[in-house]
């Protein structure tokens, strides 16, 4: 389903809705498509955050030194400089 920018700022509920039940709602500006909604990925039986918080255990692991380890602002840090 196609829908241009305009309609989906008034109606962007009832298209997230759509989106939710498995349909893709491309989003048009100026007649070329330039956004698509679409159901999320993510498993309705995992509590928000487990993923993250399973991912950041494991780096936490990786980067323990010793019986010391490292905390975890060190290793956001350090991940965050990965990034640039």
């Amino acid at each position: 389903m196609i829908r241009t920018l305009r309609e989906g700022k008034a109606k962007l509920s009832e298209l997230v809705e759509l989106a939710s039940h498995g349909e893709d709602v491309l989003i048009s500006v100026r007649g070329k498509v330039k956004a698509r909604l679409t159901r999320t990925g993510t498993s309705a039986t995992a509590p928000l955050g487990v993923d993250w918080a399973r991912e950041l255990r494991a780096l936490q692991r990786a980067h323990a030194t010793g019986t010391q380890k490292t905390s975890v602002d060190r290793i956001l840090t350090a991940q965050r400089r990965d990034r640039f």
